[in-house]
This record gives structure tokens, sequence and C-alpha cells, in this order.
């Protein structure tokens, strides 16, 4: 047994290896090229990227639209993609070898690693040179601000949109064929929950109300907070010990025991959750709108009367209420290591991709290969599917800041974006920033992943009958007393002043 486990770390070692020898070989760049005339011009600089990507399969070495970005920016680029379901296991491998590329992508600004190393002088500042760089500074100043470090830029954040994010959404030819109002409230919604599971529109046995996918959404809004941090006499309360939270609980047990929704959906993969959606057995889920319209445009080849439709809001304890986004969907950092001139070109090379022809490039590729306009619309064809373009891929490299860009999927027809555009901007008017972005709390990031976890573990308990409400009553009594617990809170309540106080 000892000879297997040993060959099995062997086996994990040498995985590691190869990751780190991909992210970062290749040298560092530049050089020259003798031009037709017999003098000399600079070449393309090779840079070496940690990156990661979220659909089935990264773009492969020899992409076109990686060719055309080499192309414009006059560079060779070594990605190392990396799937989003194990990347942050092989960035705290890379972080620890010490042996880093010249650019690499980090979740955020407060991976513990990553914060010492800024401490130890590990990475640029690049706060005296952000200013040249007028496409990245186009987007909105929450996002720098939000991902600074003691006051300074050591990232570039990987811009998004700060609305239209995850949301609820309805199978509206359901509500329209059972003779239903479109939900307003969570009460509203557990009464079509019920009306979908009894009559079972589309004829399907074993229909639930609601998949439960990120059902945290419900307590965000029953307590009025887009995360675990709300803003109240100008400090931060953290809302599990709000009683809204508790009355969110309760609420997601009866949808548990009026058989509402799944009952093993504590263990079920996002796949699960949308063949739930898609096979017709299941009238409400929660999605971005762009990736809504993936599954939609899969489930119109079996039924072409599908509609699932954005609710805009709905209300409970806090009123009417709407999530904003942090703004970035992760941060690119520079080590220290690479020099100066090539550090400049790394900006180069990220602001292009932040203008409007690199991020056309990046979402839509190349016109006449990828995509064609037609009445200011990008219309995209199956290569640009086969080429994996997109927000899974390239968009976590290069974006322009777009206030819509989740309101848009490759194939989507004119009048849907329209309409989803101005879903989004419903949404505006009443969306509730999150403060917590950024912030850092030292014993957080000791203690705070265990803390999350109980707390998470004792509501899904609850949910599921497998302890009754006074355990959370309890939990909360003993957090409150909890001196490391109540540590976590004064820091995030320090760093949030200063935060203010800076501005």
């Amino acid at each position: 047994m000892k000879k297997a486990s040993n060959k099995r770390a062997l086996a994990v070692a040498l995985s590691a290896l190869a990751v780190l020898t991909a992210a970062c070989s290749g040298g560092g760049g530049g050089g020259t090229a003798k031009s037709d005339d017999g003098g000399k011009k600079e070449g393309p600089v090779t840079l070496n990227i940690f990156s990661n990507f979220s659909i089935a399969q990264p773009p492969s070495p020899d992409n076109p639209v990686t060719k055309e970005f080499e192309k414009r920016t006059n560079t060779k680029l070594n990605i190392t993609w990396v799937s989003d379901t194990v990347f942050n296991d092989k960035l705290n491998v890379l972080l620890a070898s010490g042996d880093l590329p010249d650019m690499i992508r980090l979740p955020d600004t407060t991976v513990p690693q990553f914060l010492t190393m800024v401490k130890q002088g590990a990475f640029w500042d690049l706060s005296p040179y952000l200013k040249d760089y007028k496409n990245l500074m186009d987007s909105p100043k929450s996002m720098w601000d939000n991902s600074k470090i003691n006051g300074k830029n050591y990232v570039v954040p990987i811009v998004r949109p700060i609305e239209g994010g995850t949301t609820f959404f309805i199978r509206k030819d359901w509500i329209d064929k059972l003779g239903l109002k479109m939900p307003t409230t969570l009460d509203e919604l557990y009464q079509v929950m019920k009306v979908f599971k009894e009559k079972e529109p589309d004829g399907k046995k074993g229909t639930f109300g609601y998949t439960m996918r990120t059902n945290d959404q419900i307590e965000f809004i029953y307590t009025g907070a887009s995360s675990k941090w709300k803003v109240k006499d100008g400090g931060l309360v953290d809302i599990n010990f709000m009683p809204e939270m508790r009355e969110s609980i309760l609420y997601r047990k009866k949808l548990f025991d009026e058989q509402l929704i799944p009952p093993d959906y504590s263990v079920m993969k996002n796949e699960e959750w949308v063949d739930l959606a898609t096979s017709g057995r299941v009238g409400i889920t929660t999605e971005t709108i762009e990736a809504m319209w993936r599954w939609t445009y899969d489930q119109w080849k079996r039924d072409s009367k599908v509609n699932w439709e954005p609710i805009v809001s709905l209300a409970a304890g806090a009123g009417p209420f709407q999530q904003q986004n942090s703004g970035f969907i992760g941060v690119f950092a520079i080590p220290k290591s690479v020099p100066e001139a090539k550090m400049r070109k790394i900006l180069s090379l990220l602001d292009y991709g932040a203008s409007e022809e690199g991020s056309t490039l990046s979402q839509y590729g190349i016109e006449g290969v990828h995509y064609k306009k037609e009445d200011g619309f990008f219309v995209t064809n199956e290569q640009a599917v086969k080429d994996n373009l997109g927000t899974g891929s390239f968009g976590k490299l290069f974006m322009k800041h777009d206030p819509y860009m989740y309101a848009y999927a490759p194939g989507m027809p004119k009048e849907i974006f329209e309409k989803n555009k101005k879903i989004i901007d419903a949404k505006a008017k009443i969306s509730v920033p999150r403060p917590e972005i950024g912030l850092v709390s030292e014993t957080n990031n000791k203690l705070g992943a265990d803390y999350n976890k109980k707390l998470a573990d004792l509501k899904t308990q609850i949910i599921m009958g497998k302890a009754g409400i006074e355990a959370w009553d309890k939990m909360v009594a003993d957090l409150k007393q909890d001196a490391n617990y109540q540590k976590i809170i004064q820091e995030m309540n320090a760093a949030y002043k200063e935060r203010l106080a800076a501005k």
C-alpha cells in the first residue's frame, strides 16, 4: 500500500510540474527579425500567460484568433489554459513554486499567498503606469478602487458588467399556459412552484418548481444584501446575524418539505441542474442572461415553444432586490521579475484587448470568418463555436467594458438582445453594490473558509430536516461570543472604513 501511495504522490508531483513547465517555458521574449530591405526590425515579444477557461475545450495554440492577436500586437502568446474546475489548485502550486510566468490570472486580490508576495515586492505596482493605457482606464472607477491593495494597483481587473449577473428565470410559456401571473415576490414564486409541480406543464412526471441552483440568492433577497456583508449605519454587518436570514432558511425548508425542489439538490452538479431545466422537469432556475440563451438555444431543438423569461426582481422583507456584480471576474498580476519594458508590453496587450477592435476580436472573432454584421449586430456562425470564442475563453483575457455584455450570446437574434438590454436597465435601477470586494481580513484568510462551511452545512441540514431551526439560533448565539469570528467582523469593518477614508 505504501508503494502505491508513493506512486500516486509521484504522479501528482509530475502532473503539477508539467503544468508549471507549460506556464513558464518559452523564455522572455523579443529579439529581432530581419526586414526585406536588409535592416532589422523588432520581432514579436514572447509572453507567457497563465489563465483559465470555462468552456468544453480551450483555444488551441494555432487558433486563428490567437494568431490574429499576435499579429496585431507583435507578440507570441504562450497561454497555459487551465479549467475553472482545477484552477485554484494549479494557481496555488504555481505561486508556491516561485517560478512565475509573465502574467498570472488570480480570482481576486485577496488570495493570501499572493498578498504575502505583494508585501515581499514580488509583483509590479502598476499605479504609475496605468494612466498611459486609455482603454483600460475607460473601465468603471469602482472596479479599479475595489481591486487596490493598500491604495495601489498591483493588478489589472478582468472587466465584466456591474449589472446583469445571475438572476431568476421562469418558464414564461408555462405561466401563460396555466393562466398565472409573473411573480414579483418570493411568496408569489412559491405559489407558482406549487402549480408547476401539480400541473406538470410539459407532461413530465416528477416535475419540480425550482432547481435550487445558487439558492443563496434567496438569502440575498430576504436581507437586501448582495453578499455576506451589508452596509448599515456606516459599517458592515454580517447578514447571518439578521433575522431575515433565519426566514430565508425556513422558506427553503418549506420548498424542500413540499417537494418543490430536488431532494438531492445539495449534492447536484451544475450539469444536473441544467438537465433538469432543459428536459422540461423544472420551471424556475437561476443563471446569467447570456448563459441562459445557450440553454434555450439547445432546448429549442426539441421544443420551439420554450420561453425562459428573466425576472427583473423579487421582493421579500427588504423589498424589491437585485444583486450587483463586482465589475470583474478575476485579475491579472505581473511579477517583478518581468523587465519594465516587457511589463509595459503586457499592459499594451491588455489595453488593445480592452479596445473596441480587440474586444470584438475576443468575443466574435474575425469578420468574414466567424461573423458578419447586420444592422450593426454581430451574427456569428458555427466556426465561432468551433474556434471556442467568447467570454469563456478569450473573454477571460481581453474585454472592453460593456454594460450589456451579459445580454448577448453567440447566435442570439437582435430582438432578444434588445429585450435583454431592457431587463438589465431595469435591474440597474434597484441593484445593490457589494461592499466587501477587495477588503482583507487576516483572520478571515486563516479561518473564514471553515466558518463559512459550517454555516452553509447547517443551513442545508435544516432545509433537509436533519436539524431544527433552533440549531441555527444556537449557531448565531455562539458566533456572537466567538472571539475569532468577531475579529473577522472587526477587521472587515476596519478595512471598509480605511477604504472610505481614502476616497
